[in-house]
């Protein structure tokens, strides 16, 4: 089913840099304004000038971030900042990591990324869970265009429960890794690089029989598709012969230990005649409320340790910035079912259907076109973010919820169905920088 294959990566040449923290970045679409220019700042080779490069007042079509970003690409190759590999091979990638603090265990995440045949969803062969924003299509489009290249790698799992795959990753890591650097998030990236024919044949075959599950990256993977065809009709070429009919991916086991999903919160702003009891009044229709009040200690991190105690049931937290907040547990999970038509069950009972449609939509009037314009709402994988912005009155509450489980993620995928935006937040993030495809 899925086509996997090696390719010749470009790579940051290791004679020049050492430590690849200082030119590698998060993936573009969780980095901040600021974050930004601490990543412009950070090195002159920094990938955030190829991948996410700023906007000025003085741009246009003959000068804008995407040409700058061409611009920049084709100069580091020459000057041999980026070098490609010397024959195609797949890159065994490994994350080491702790949750929380530094007393809390270690975990490793570790996958292949390798190229994957791009497929229109319809065959079932690489699979999406999620909605997708125009906007960001049309900016990683723009990138695209300009450059003919994948900056970073779609993530994406896969169903291994035989440990086939995985004993196969173990043995090709089994020494030293090429690459080794630690992120500032304190994580550890470990790379080896996989040449050898015999073995990069076993992995592909391995592939030939699985499904792949969009975890993180369904932007850019319907953007590759899109380019795709586009090329396609200009170029006047079959599809399936050409390097731009594949996108580079990083895959991974969804039995992995180390494959965490975290939550996305919801903050609300600007709704009219917002008022704290009114909306309690009218969440007793459908919820449980427990008003709980913090006496002393990490606002954040007593409600997170609340819901986290509550992960099999369909809790939520409502907080409005006072010395409590209200523990929401929906009285019938069911009630769900007469309100949404030609669904799952699976989806109709996900935390972020029922806080969507039968909290934001019917008490708060935000419904899924206002969720797609994003309007009234924001999204935060940080508790602690959504606690101050409601405290410093910038936002008028905001809902904290648990996080979506990989099991749901794979029967809405196989359900051929899609979770509303901001449904999952997997981590720690892939880093950008550690292997570009370019295809032309």
């Amino acid at each position: 089913m899925a086509k996997v294959v090696p390719f010749k990566g470009l790579r940051y040449n290791t004679e020049k840099f050492k430590d690849l923290e200082s030119v590698t970045a998060p993936p573009y679409d969780i980095i901040s304004a600021e974050e930004q220019q601490e990543l412009y700042n950070k090195d002159e080779y920094n990938v955030i000038r190829l991948d996410y490069g700023m906007d000025f007042d003085s741009d246009d079509d003959e000068n804008n971030k995407y040409i700058r970003s061409a611009a920049y690409l084709k100069k580091w190759i020459e000057e041999e900042i980026l070098k490609f590999e010397d024959e195609p091979a797949f890159y065994i990638y490994e994350q080491i990591f702790q949750l929380d603090i530094d007393e809390s265990p270690s975990h490793s995440l570790k996958g292949i990324i390798s190229l994957v045949q791009l497929e229109e969803f319809s065959k079932k062969i690489i699979i999406p869970h999620e909605e997708t924003l125009k906007k960001a299509k049309r900016d990683r489009l723009g990138l695209m265009e300009a450059t003919a290249t994948n900056m970073s790698q779609i993530y994406s799992l896969y169903m291994d429960p035989d440990q086939a795959i995985a004993d196969i990753i173990s043995e090709c890591s089994d020494g030293a890794p090429d690459v080794s650097f630690t992120t500032k998030d304190n994580v550890i990236q470990n790379i080896w690089i996989v040449k050898d024919p015999v073995m990069i044949n076993v992995i592909s075959k391995r592939f030939e029989n699985k499904q792949l599950f969009i975890a993180d990256g369904h932007h850019r993977y319907e953007t590759a598709l899109t380019y795709r065809n586009m090329r396609h009709e200009k170029d006047g070429t079959d599809v399936g012969t050409q390097p731009y009919d594949y996108t580079m991916m990083m895959l991974v086991s969804m039995d992995d230990s180390g494959l965490f999903v975290f939550p996305t919160h919801r903050m609300i702003k600007d709704v009219s005649n917002f008022s704290e009891q009114l909306t309690i009044g009218m969440l007793t229709d459908d919820f449980n409320a427990s008003k709980i009040y913090f006496t002393e200690g990490d606002i954040a991190e007593i409600i997170k340790t609340k819901l986290r105690n509550t992960v099999d049931e369909k809790r939520f937290a409502f907080y409005t910035g006072q010395n409590y907040y209200y523990l929401l547990k929906i009285k019938d999970v069911h009630t769900m079912d007469g309100l949404i038509e030609g669904k799952s069950d699976t989806y109709k009972h996900l935390d972020v259907t029922i806080l969507h449609k039968l909290i934001l939509e019917k008490y708060f009037g935000i419904d899924e076109q206002s969720l797609a314009n994003q309007e009234h709402i924001e999204y935060t994988k940080s508790a602690a973010e959504a606690v101050k912005r409601v405290d410093s009155g910038e936002f008028q509450c905001a809902f904290l919820i648990n996080p979506t489980k990989v099991s749901e993620i794979r029967d809405i995928s196989l359900a051929n169905e899609k979770m509303p935006q901001k449904s999952t937040f997997f981590w720690p993030k892939l880093v950008t920088g550690i292997v570009i495809y370019k295809f032309d």
